[in-house]
């Protein structure tokens, strides 16, 4: 696949099984991750793998605090939900921001920074022929996540990237749009 043809077909794999990237693989998806713009230098990044079945349970006992820890009164369904939400791909990328304090870098730039990373990752397992999908929701945005992951109050989880091989053929998206969100500038 060329680099056009990943950039313009990119779609998300939500039905994900094993095998995840193999260690060679994930060294490439490592690399990629760090070659995005980063002004200043600054690699505002931290990335925390869950990529076995003892990781993978941490992962969902930590989701379930956090739901209990954001509401003690939640429905059990949800808890027991939680413990399950990380065994839909054999490989999980908790995906930070770590804010560094910089006169010139600001916070917003640094979590685009690793979003950029993010897609990287993404992208470059997608040219290996895996299937991702990159996800956000309750846990990314839930505060107790953080200190449970002991990360910092200013450090910002980006969202969890969830790598293996897809379920099937990855449906392509359709084409968005173009014409709505490109104008050209008139003085």
């Amino acid at each position: 696949m060329d680099a056009l043809e990943l950039l313009t077909t990119r779609s998300s794999s939500p039905r994900l099984q094993a095998p995840a990237p193999s260690a060679e693989q994930w060294q490439t998806i490592q690399k990629a991750a760090v070659r995005v713009p980063d002004h200043a230098g600054l690699q505002p990044w931290q990335f925390i793998v869950f990529d076995d079945e003892v990781s993978l349970n941490a992962l969902g006992e930590l989701y379930a605090k956090a739901a209990l820890m954001e509401d003690a009164n939640v429905d059990d369904a949800v808890v027991e939900k939680a413990k399950t939400l990380p065994h839909r791909a054999p490989m999980v990328i908790a995906c930070i921001a770590k804010y560094v304090e910089h006169p010139k870098v600001p916070r917003i730039e640094q979590i685009a920074t690793v979003s950029c990373s993010v897609m990287a990752m993404q992208q470059a397992a997608f040219a290996m022929g895996f299937g991702g999908i990159w996800r956000t929701g309750s846990y990314a945005h839930n505060p107790h996540m953080k200190t449970l992951l002991n990360l910092a109050a200013e450090d910002e989880i980006v969202g969890y990237l969830y790598l293996g091989s897809a379920m099937g053929d990855i449906a392509i998206k359709p084409q968005k749009p173009i014409d709505t969100c490109f104008v050209k500038y008139q003085p």
